[in-house]
């Protein structure tokens, strides 16, 4: 999997420089009261012109962020070069940033926005395109929906046609849909910051999520 490369010269700035570490991030406590090593800090430190601070939030989600939207667009290219414009549009949008809500909202909702939009502008391709949702999750490691670490013959073929159900339906949900399932589901996202990135209450998220599993068990009740 080809790695982000945070090169400050493609920013407008100068030579990129690797973080040191939390330590030098957090030397002072922070002027708004924020916990100095939150994220809301560094990132208000980096509007400032921290570009270690910048450095440090890019390096610490690009994996995470990367995922997200190869789970959606299922293209290691075309994530690749979706979660560098998400890094870009952080950098060119920093002095905008306000720490009244979470820095990962934020950033998702970069991310959803980019995702939506590809989406949108490529929608003819999307019936070719598949999501692994049985891929194994980054932080657990945990794969889904696996029974057995030797299934048989015959379970392998059902499992194989329930994962390939699995995701002809995801990807056939409506997008806000398919992210919410996709944040809740391998972000490990609640639905109050899966609300805040989508601009709904968290009700309406909850109802959002589940009328995707609903749909999704309706879809899938043959394989259930």
């Amino acid at each position: 999997m080809a790695t982000l490369v945070l090169d400050n010269s493609s920013l407008g700035v100068g030579p990129a420089t690797q973080p040191e570490g939390r330590q030098r991030l957090t030397a002072s406590l922070d002027p708004d009261g924020l916990d100095p090593s939150s994220d809301a800090a560094i990132m208000l430190r980096a509007a400032a012109g921290d570009e270690e601070g910048f450095n440090y939030l890019a390096e610490k989600y690009h994996r995470p962020i990367f995922h997200f939207l190869f789970r959606m667009v299922h293209n290691q290219a075309i994530a690749e070069e979706l979660a560098q414009e998400v890094f870009l549009r952080v950098y060119r949008s920093r002095q905008s940033y306000r720490a009244e809500a979470r820095f990962t909202t934020w950033l998702y909702r970069i991310a959803t926005n980019l995702a939506v939009n590809h989406a949108r502008d490529t929608k003819y391709e999307r019936a070719a395109r598949n999501v692994y949702l049985d891929a194994p999750d980054e932080q657990t490691g945990a794969t889904p929906d696996v029974a057995d670490a030797e299934p048989s013959a015959e379970q392998s073929i059902l499992r194989e046609e329930r994962m390939n159900a699995i995701r002809a339906h995801v990807m056939a949900l409506p997008d806000r849909q398919r992210m919410a399932v996709l944040m809740h589901k391998y972000q490990g996202m609640d639905y109050r910051e899966i609300g805040e990135v989508l601009k709904l209450s968290e009700s309406a998220t909850k109802s959002l999520l589940f009328r995707a599993y609903q749909t999704l068990r309706g879809k899938l009740k043959d394989f259930v």
